[in-house]
């Protein structure tokens, strides 16, 4: 028989051993894992931890933490991650949404101002996290949020749905392809961007997530070139294209941008102060004169 806290300090040091978590991870883990069993908070096991477990409880716990202890990513595990202060659904058929995308949503609504009906676009939208916090920040504004994958396409809208919010619509596109002529005022994209033969793809989480959603080409930057070539003839003028990328390719996404004609151009650094997005704005001034 197992209490609450003596199948916890178990559950924590096999997760130690075997992904390697450091102590307070796998601390942090174990009790998600549990509260999430058991559909109780943090308080609740604290309060219970010399309760002893069911049998059948303690075992649906062991196989919880033994796929952990393989590698899977908890959020699929859990069945959804937190981002933005948003609860959302994540699954295998989805990139799982990180801290350091949120800087993303910061600078774009840094450029969206309160209470304007904006029109806005997010490439490759996944959970719909990118897309779904703007929404829920700026209910003004109208988000378009495409993906290539049906599947993924499916978890973003349950999401919005889970959420109540309206203010945006779903769309099954390879970036730009149906999309036709419309117009934005900012695009927002959190692309693959791993280089197709780095080793990060066969370890941790990265194991478990779409290939498709991660890796890009030999360097990684085929499918930010695609977006870039393309995007002024969906941004409006004096519209922004923000763009989330390796820590090592700012340089080059700035580059592209520049080549492409988009000016004011500016790198923002992420949580590890890593450089993580880089933005440009369509120089283009909506003309008051007709010939």
């Amino acid at each position: 028989m197992h209490s609450i806290r003596s199948a916890l300090l178990q559950a924590q040091v096999q997760l130690i051993n075997s992904p390697r978590l450091e102590a307070i991870d796998a601390r942090f883990e174990s009790r998600l894992l549990l509260q999430h069993l058991l559909n109780a908070n943090r308080a609740w096991l604290i309060a219970h931890e010399n309760d002893t477990l069911p049998t059948d409880v303690l075992a649906k716990f062991d196989q919880l933490v033994n796929r952990r202890a393989d590698g899977e990513p908890i959020a699929y595990i859990l069945g959804s991650r937190e981002f933005y202060g948003l609860t959302l659904t994540a699954t295998p058929a989805t990139l799982i949404p990180r801290p350091d995308t949120e800087i993303l949503v910061d600078v774009a609504l840094n450029k969206i101002a309160a209470n304007t009906p904006l029109q806005i676009l997010d490439l490759g939208t996944g959970t719909g996290a990118i897309a779904l916090a703007i929404a829920q920040q700026r209910p003004h504004t109208q988000v378009t949020a495409v993906d290539a994958s049906k599947a993924a396409l499916e978890v973003a809208i349950n999401n919005s749905k889970q959420l109540h919010i309206a203010n945006i619509h779903f769309l099954l596109s390879d970036w730009f392809n149906n999309l036709n002529d419309t117009l934005f005022d900012v695009i927002v994209s959190n692309p693959p961007y791993i280089e197709n033969t780095d080793a990060h793809l066969n370890q941790g989480d990265l194991r478990f997530e779409p290939a498709s959603a991660l890796a890009s080409g030999a360097d990684g930057l085929d499918d930010i070139r695609r977006i870039i070539d393309n995007c002024l003839i969906h941004l409006k003028p004096q519209g922004w294209l923000m763009l989330e990328h390796g820590y090592n390719q700012a340089a080059v996404v700035a580059d592209l941008m520049a080549q492409t004609g988009l000016v004011n151009i500016e790198t923002f650094k992420d949580l590890g102060d890593n450089n993580r997005v880089t933005i440009g704005k369509n120089p283009l001034i909506v003309s008051t004169h007709w010939d």
